[in-house]
């Protein structure tokens, strides 16, 4: 395990900056997860820290040394590529062992290795075939069982479970969870896909545009995220953006009239001004379903139903405003339907015109 620091690092290829001046500190034995859109930095930051690419400027420092300049066999990292990197002719054995024979490492350890790492994998009964009798999954496991043979300080996986399908994908999800806690070693982890972020990171970073945006717990993320990007990453379906303006502003309460027909009364961390524009967050579960005719429900129609089962998500639309509400509730609903609905107290967030949040909760909701 080590600690690894970021110490004000940038990146240019040319003229064009791609990672702006930034800085990180990942902490022994955490599972850190850079996660954000394609283009944002994450790929080319886990490629800093491997030394596949140099840095333009800063340090990267590994328990404290400083191997910006290092070769990749020198910093003590192993990483796994989204392709596998599978040698065609070995068999699985001998692609798990094939750093540790290029290490002059003596033939009775790397057996040893192997099989430990097979083990752990449940790779144990494939150790004879070839990467091409494998299964996806199976062939994962095989390039996570290569990094770990090595006794990494760091373990660096650039989107690994982005050539699977869906079902893989879950299944390889709960194999990497489950190694996270066997192995008790400082993982980085690259993803497009916020759900893999959520579900196996002990702190999330958030990119965008070479930038860091947030960085915090998962929940911490989708409780209190900084700001629209955040907000709209965090959370599947993604949290539904309604226009409106400070209608008044008593100390830290601020009434927030809303197109869509809602005044809500909300409590404000930073100062705001009475007509100032702003946005108000609410994710899709936590719309409520009301009655038509309840004192503080605006009714909508449906323009699209997703039956998927345990849930069902419903499209309402009101001009330029648009919402997807999610009913877990066994709600029977149709296109063309009038729906009723209500934004409960202490679950919208409030962004101001620049998209940073200003809000801690909501004080109270009010028909409009």
């Amino acid at each position: 395990m080590a600690t690894l620091s970021i110490d004000r690092i940038t990146k240019a290829f040319g003229h064009t900056t791609v990672i702006p001046e930034l800085s990180l500190t990942i902490e022994d034995g955490e599972f850190c997860v850079l996660v954000g859109p394609s283009g944002c930095g994450k790929s080319t930051l886990l490629r800093i820290i491997a030394g596949l690419e140099p840095i333009s400027s800063g340090r990267i420092l590994v328990d404290g040394v400083d191997m910006s300049d290092a070769e990749p066999p020198e910093r003590g990292v192993a990483m796994v590529f989204q392709s596998y990197a599978l040698y065609p002719h070995m068999d699985v054995g001998r692609n798990i062992g094939f750093g540790l024979k290029i290490a002059r490492t003596p033939v009775v350890e790397i057996a040893e290795r192997v099989g430990r790492a097979a083990e752990k994998l449940r790779l144990g009964s494939y150790l004879k075939r070839k990467p091409r009798e494998l299964s996806g999954g199976q062939r994962q496991r095989v390039a996570i069982g290569r990094a770990m043979t090595r006794k990494p300080k760091l373990f660096l996986l650039d989107e690994p479970l982005s050539n699977l399908d869906a079902a893989l994908r879950v299944g390889m999800r709960v194999e990497i969870a489950r190694l996270k806690a066997e192995l008790a070693s400082t993982m980085v982890y690259v993803t497009h896909d916020q759900v893999e972020a959520m579900t196996l990171a002990d702190r999330i970073v958030v990119m965008n545009g070479g930038r860091i945006e947030q960085v915090g717990a998962p929940l911490d993320l989708y409780h209190r995220p900084a700001n629209l990007f955040v907000a709209g990453f965090i959370g599947s379906p993604a949290m539904n953006f309604l226009k409106g303006r400070v209608a008044s502003v008593e100390g830290k309460q601020a009434t927030v009239r809303l197109d869509l027909g809602f005044s809500l009364r909300m409590s404000v961390s930073k100062p705001t001004r009475a007509g100032a524009e702003v946005t108000v967050g609410i994710r899709p579960e936590h719309i409520v379903l009301a009655a038509e005719g309840e004192a503080d429900a605006v009714v909508l129609k449906a323009s699209v139903v997703e039956l998927l089962g345990s849930d069902t998500f419903i499209h309402v639309r009101d001009g330029e405003e648009s919402l997807v509400i999610r009913d877990s509730g066994g709600r029977v609903a149709r296109a063309g339907d009038r729906i009723a609905i209500s934004l409960p107290p202490g679950v919208c967030h409030l962004f101001d015109k620049g998209g940073q949040r200003i809000s801690d909760s909501v004080a109270a909701t009010e028909p409009a």
